[in-house]
């Protein structure tokens, strides 16, 4: 029998997200040719994972819930929306069978979270995706659109961790105690400056910038969390600390204590206007908070949508040729 709610109403599927930890929605019209072919996947996924009371799988029809859709601002189908807590995790467009099973194994992380009872809050344990702060309400994390193997990172200390450990999935080691020989944290080498290349699969429109920065808080070598951070988007490569000192920074962050949670993490809201279709980021640490001679950075998210924009109102099939 089948597990998948075919949703009837917004009340309906505002209950669902007040009662089930996790809710996995499938947009769809009968007459989109890719929903037909990508639905007998959903399906499956639904069958072997939803539990209840904690994963949901909902199909909305876009045709008879046009309210829904556009509160959920779908412009292409078919779209899948992956949400935890009532708030937007993951959001991905297209009959891709291997985007979709991207967004289920990070899905699948959380079903063994929610079988642990350990899913809840702002951030999921070491088993699964870990944020240090809530998701902004309509925007995902895109963190996974990053071309890890393309990032640079100058001026760091090699006896800590590599440029890939920014964008681990996994809850900081500083947080769980649970520290080990390999360090899961960058730090900088001859100053507090650090520069940062981030290239993307696709052009995203980036919202949020969540840093994760955990310092010790003894010892008269600590490295600082960073204070000062200049960005520049849509660099062809990375920059040279010269050049950015000069350079007019598409937004300069000036961050304090107050910034930081008690996971110390700063969720930062970025100038959505100038973010809007970029292809890369370069993120420069200026300085530190503080008088030490080095900056330690844990963990990088960043939070908005992937894919180009499509115009508001207007469905569109994805996988189809125009005209189909």
């Amino acid at each position: 029998m089948s597990q998948t709610v075919l949703i009837g109403s917004s009340a309906q599927l505002q209950g669902l997200l007040k009662s089930s930890k996790i809710v996995v929605a499938d947009f769809y019209a009968d007459w989109c040719g890719p929903c037909n072919q990508i639905a007998p996947i959903y399906e499956q996924l639904s069958q072997r994972l939803s539990r209840p009371n904690a994963i949901t799988f909902v199909k909305i029809d876009t045709e008879a819930h046009k309210d829904i859709a556009q509160a959920y601002q779908i412009t292409a189908l078919p779209t899948f929306i992956v949400f935890r807590d009532g708030q937007i995790v993951e959001k991905s467009q297209g009959a891709d069978p291997r985007r979709l099973q991207a967004v289920v194994k990070k899905l699948a992380a959380e079903v063994r979270s929610v079988q642990d009872g350990t899913v809840g809050g702002s951030s999921s344990d070491s088993s699964g995706s870990w944020l240090g702060a809530e998701l902004p309400r309509g925007y995902g994390d895109v963190t996974n659109q990053i071309e890890v193997q393309r990032c640079e990172l100058l001026n760091v200390d090699t006896n800590a961790g590599s440029v890939r450990v920014l964008f681990d999935t996994s809850k900081p080691s500083a947080l769980t105690g649970k520290g080990g020989a390999t360090k899961d944290w960058v730090e900088s080498d001859t100053d507090e400056q650090l520069m940062l290349f981030i290239p993307f699969q696709s052009m995203i429109k980036l919202h949020t910038l969540q840093i994760t920065s955990l310092p010790p808080s003894d010892g008269e070598d600590a490295p600082m969390r960073p204070r000062t951070i200049k960005l520049f988007s849509n660099k062809p490569h990375n920059l040279g600390f010269d050049e950015a000192d000069d350079m007019i920074a598409t937004q300069v962050i000036e961050l304090s204590e107050d910034n930081w949670n008690k996971d110390g993490t700063a969720n930062v809201p970025l100038r959505y206007v100038k973010f809007q279709n970029i292809n890369s980021l370069v993120l420069f640490v200026v300085d530190g908070d503080g008088d030490g001679d080095k900056v330690r950075l844990d963990r990088l998210r960043l939070i908005g949508e992937a894919g180009e924009k499509r115009e508001m109102g207007k469905l569109e099939k994805i996988g189809d040729e125009p005209g189909e």
